[in-house]
């Protein structure tokens, strides 16, 4: 028998496969039969995945210890899922990448919508960041090491397997130099320059999802003030003092966010008109807003606040409170963007939240512009869940 002949068999439980036979990339716990064969299985196995009627639904990764057991790989469950099979699935993803973008600076990899579920891959030129968030990708971790080397050829591929949701697939957080000599680099936006520091730095460094988001913004910045929150290293700033922002001013908690900020705004020929101030968000925001402090564009692009689904109510009621508040920094006739990534909030309920803040703020708005992440982080069309970034901007009169 060859290889995938004997790969293991899990079979879904009798009237529970309506999700995977419509073409649902993940499989629950409680959709499959726990033997004691499949309890026994090492997590991140490749497993064949049938329905109790016999319908084959390919090859899987499988953890049994997870509430997400499954996850698919291929749709013919004799599918290799080998080195090969990771390069030419790399292949493609990069192919598409070079039909979006004119230099490579991108998101390589977005898990499920480029058919590798748990992994993403961020590229800096030719140095790229890995983020293996189930037990399957990170088993998987020397292949999609192999296949990066030979497509790209990366001077440094660095594992930024800190993110919390490893705890769930048993994995432990790491963050480390999986090849190469190179954990810096330098990101390439809009005609910008940010350096990166893909060890020390926040989840693979930057955020490419806002892209798009931080030239439209940057495109009303001319002669306005501009306070950017929870700036990061400050893409969207620095972005605005650029375009030709009278003074920008970058809030963050992160020290070590803000001087990489500071270095940013200085490549860039702009340090003379940023200022960084060092704070939670939300409590300088209201201490601002107090003082009688305005602006002519107010930016805040929070970390996720809902980190699972028991916290989407207090989640929806933080976005409101801070949509009141940054609403009220806004000077009459100035811009407001604020974005959420918590995939557990849906957009239209973020769209209410916002409209319940400014609202509350008493300020008339207009909504400019309602979008999501960039052409570099596709949707899988079955998994609502990987529309995780929300963004709106509105004009206050």
């Amino acid at each position: 028998m060859t290889a995938t002949q004997d790969r293991p068999l899990i079979r879904l439980l009798p009237g529970r496969d309506r999700r995977v036979k419509g073409g649902h990339p993940w499989a629950f716990s409680n959709e499959i039969a726990m033997t004691p064969a499949a309890k026994a299985l090492p997590p991140g196995s490749v497993v064949r995945l049938e329905g109790d009627d016999g319908v084959k639904h390919g090859a899987w990764h499988f953890n049994p210890h997870s509430l997400i057991a499954a996850r698919r790989l291929d749709p013919d469950p004799a599918a290799p899922c080998d080195g090969a099979w990771f390069r030419a699935r790399l292949a493609e993803a990069l192919a598409l990448r070079d039909r979006l973008f004119d230099r490579p600076q991108y998101r390589l990899i977005h898990a499920e919508a480029d058919g590798l579920p748990g992994l993403v891959v961020d590229r800096y030129g030719d140095v790229v960041a890995l983020q293996a968030n189930t037990a399957g990708m990170d088993a998987a971790t020397p292949m999609i090491v192999e296949a990066l080397t030979a497509l790209i050829a990366p001077r440094g591929i660095v594992a930024r397997n800190d993110a919390g949701v490893r705890a769930l697939e048993g994995l432990q957080e790491e963050v480390r130099l999986l090849a190469g000599d190179a954990a810096g680099a330098t990101v390439e936006e809009n005609g910008l320059r940010f350096p990166v520091d893909l060890l020390g730095g926040q989840k693979t460094g930057w955020f490419f999802d806002q892209r798009e988001h931080r030239a439209r913004v940057a495109g009303l910045a001319k002669g306005a003030t501009v306070l950017d929150a929870f700036c990061h290293t400050g893409g969207f700033g620095i972005g605005c003092a650029v375009a030709g922002a009278t003074r920008v001013t970058l809030l963050d908690r992160s020290e070590h966010a803000l001087a990489t900020a500071k270095e940013a705004a200085a490549m860039n020929g702009v340090a003379d008109r940023v200022t960084t101030q060092r704070g939670e968000a939300m409590e300088t925001l209201e201490r601002m807003l107090g003082a009688g402090q305005r602006f002519g564009v107010v930016i805040t692009d929070p970390p996720a606040f809902a980190k699972t689904r028991k916290d989407q109510p207090a989640a929806l009621r933080a976005y409101g409170k801070l949509a009141r508040i940054a609403a009220g920094l806004v000077e009459r006739g100035g811009f407001l963007f604020i974005a959420s990534c918590s995939h557990h909030v849906a957009p239209g309920e973020f769209a209410d939240a916002v409209a319940w803040g400014v609202h509350r703020a008493r300020r008339e708005a207009r909504i400019l512009h309602m979008g999501g992440a960039g052409p570099d982080h596709p949707l899988h069309p079955m998994l609502p869940e990987s529309q995780y970034l929300k963004g709106m901007l509105l004009h206050l009169p």
